[in-house]
Parts: structure tokens; C-alpha cells; sequence
């Protein structure tokens, strides 16, 4: 009788990643790479930054910074705070101190009592309330649109203001335009935002900007003459403008924008002072909630997620509405 033959030896998948494909370095970098991409680019720089400071701290004072003690991490917010640092921006270096040690597999020093305590502390002296840019409003707008030339530089700006302004647009969403987002129809002009503060994943959205009610401030007829004059029909938007006039292929950032409203803003003698790259969509918000257009409407414009965020524009416009003291015989 013919003796049974062994069952072949079937290829055994092992669970643990070592000596799989799973620990090639192109995976490992292509995974690293999407964990940055879950943060905003500002975001991470901004972590960076907080991570930095914290880790030449703890080195002057020979403390570990990863894994860091409690204490160590309560006495560098303390240090923050005694040094003149807001508590906006110190609840961020937290964050910071608390991403880095989840990425490399220790406990967050966050979630320890004492650091909880001080950071309640901290918001409580220092106070928490956000500050928030000056509105550029349509009075304002038009002083800064006024005073443009007629060169080159000057038909950019113009158009970067008044979109900037219709749009609500951030200044990332702003100089992160480019000509293929844009589209011309009877209504008005359709821009297409491929990604923003708010939709990193890249899900796109489309913001209506209507036509003006006067030539020199519309922003369709704005637009349509900077893409003519610089002869834009692909790529960035917004590009630098050499000193000499000529039109460069650069790209501008989002502080080129602060720059051009601090400078116009000084040319056209308003004081610049609160003015950022903010004001622009800070000033559409609040015009039209002084116009009373409904908080859909605004918030259709913005984008914002939070209609309590779009609130906080609404009640700030309408302080001097119905004023209790307003009409006393004082």
C-alpha cells in the first residue's frame, strides 16, 4: 500500500512586519509623509516651531523633553507665561509638546493633572479671548482702491482686494488661486477653491462673487482686467510684480497679502495698525452683517462650518444697534 504523501506546505504570511515588504523604506516614508499631510502646512510649521523652543529650553535647564516630565512640561508653561507669551499661543506649544510625544509612543504629558491645572491656571490670568483682525470695511476698501495706479502692481491689487473682499477669502485661499479656478458666466464669476483651513482633505469648494455696483470696485471686472493686463490664462493668479513692472512667475504667499494691505493702507493715509491678512474676509462678514444678510448667506460666502464662529462677527457689528443708551437724554 502506497504510503500517503505530506500535504504541500502552504506560504505562511507572518502578522509582525519584520522581514515583510511592510518595513520597505518607501512605504514607511510614503506613510510618514501622509501623518505630516494630516496638519495644515502653517499648522506643522507652527508645531515645529513650539517644538523647537521647548526642546532648547529644556536643554538649558538639562531636562529630557521626550519622554518630559509633568513637572518639567508645567514649569516651561509657567516660564511662557511669566515671560510675556499669550495664553492662545501657549495652549499651542501644548499641543505641540503633546503631538510629538503620541508620534513617538509615549504618554502625553497633557493629560497629567498638574499640567492640566496649570494650563486652567493660566487661561484664567491671562484670559483667552481670541483677537480678532480689524475689518476692513467697504469705506475702508474704497480709500485703499482709490489710490491705486494704473500700472501693473496696481491692477493686481486691486484685484486682490476687491476678491479678497467678495470672496471672503482667506489669504492662503487668495494667493492659492490659480486661472483654471476661475470661471466667467453671466452671473458673476465662479471661484473654485481646491483646498482651505478647513477642508485639507481637498474635497473643493465653489464661492459666487457677483458682478459690483461700480465700475472701479467690481470685483469681476477687477479680475478680468489683471488676468488681460498680465496676460494670465494658466497657472498661479497672483504673482510678484518686479520694481521694474515686469510680470515675474512667482507665486505670491500669504504674506505678501498683509503686505500689500499695510502698504496701501498706508498710502492712502488709514492707519494700518490691525489691519492683516484677515481683514479682508473679516470685513466682508461684518458688512454684511451690518446689511443684515441672513447667517446662511454668510456662511455660504466664508465657508465657516460653526454658524456660532459667524455669530461672533454678527454681534460684534451690532453692538451700537438697539443700544441700551442709545436715545437717553445724556
Amino acid at each position: 500500500m502506497e504510503a500517503a504523501r505530506p500535504a504541500p506546505k502552504r506560504a505562511v504570511v507572518s502578522a509582525t512586519p519584520h522581514g515583510s515588504t511592510l518595513t520597505k523604506p518607501t512605504l514607511i516614508e510614503a506613510a510618514k509623509a501622509f501623518a505630516a499631510s494630516a496638519k495644515a502646512k502653517n499648522t506643522r510649521k507652527a508645531y515645529r516651531a513650539d517644538w523647537r523652543t521647548f526642546t532648547a529650553w529644556c536643554g538649558k535647564h538639562d531636562a529630557a523633553p521626550l519622554p518630559a516630565m509633568p513637572e518639567t512640561v508645567a514649569l516651561y508653561l509657567t516660564h511662557r507665561a511669566t515671560t510675556g507669551a499669550k495664553a492662545s499661543s501657549i495652549a499651542r506649544a501644548l499641543v505641540a509638546i503633546s503631538q510629538a510625544h503620541q508620534l513617538a509612543g509615549h504618554v502625553s504629558p497633557r493629560s497629567s493633572p498638574m499640567v492640566r491645572e496649570v494650563m486652567k491656571g493660566i487661561r484664567r490670568q491671562l484670559g483667552s479671548a481670541k483677537r480678532q483682525a480689524k475689518p476692513l470695511l467697504p469705506r475702508d476698501l474704497r480709500e485703499l482702491l482709490s489710490i491705486l495706479p494704473a500700472s501693473l502692481i496696481g491692477i493686481r491689487d486691486r484685484a486682490l482686494l476687491v476678491i479678497g473682499f467678495a470672496g471672503a477669502l482667506r489669504r492662503s485661499e487668495l494667493v492659492g488661486l490659480n486661472a483654471e479656478d476661475l470661471q466667467f458666466e453671466s452671473d458673476g464669476l465662479k471661484v473654485t477653491l481646491r483646498r482651505s483651513k478647513t477642508d485639507q482633505e481637498g474635497h473643493g469648494r465653489v464661492v459666487g462673487v457677483p458682478p459690483g455696483a461700480h465700475p472701479e470696485t467690481c470685483p469681476v471686472r477687477a479680475m478680468r482686467a489683471w488676468l488681460d493686463a498680465a496676460t494670465i490664462t494658466s497657472g498661479p493668479v497672483f504673482r510678484e510684480v518686479t520694481r521694474h513692472g515686469k510680470l515675474g512667475t512667482t507665486r505670491l504667499n500669504d504674506r505678501s497679502v498683509v503686505k500689500v494691505i499695510k502698504r496701501r493702507c498706508h498710502e492712502a493715509e488709514l492707519d494700518p495698525r490691525g489691519f492683516s491678512g484677515h481683514s479682508l474676509r473679516a470685513g466682508l462678514v461684518t458688512a454684511a452683517a451690518k446689511a443684515r444678510k441672513s447667517v446662511a448667506s454668510i456662511q455660504r460666502q466664508t465657508g465657516h462650518r460653526s454658524v456660532a464662529m459667524v455669530n461672533e462677527y454678527v454681534r460684534a457689528a451690532g453692538v451700537f444697534d438697539d443700544n441700551a443708551f442709545s436715545g437717553l437724554d445724556l
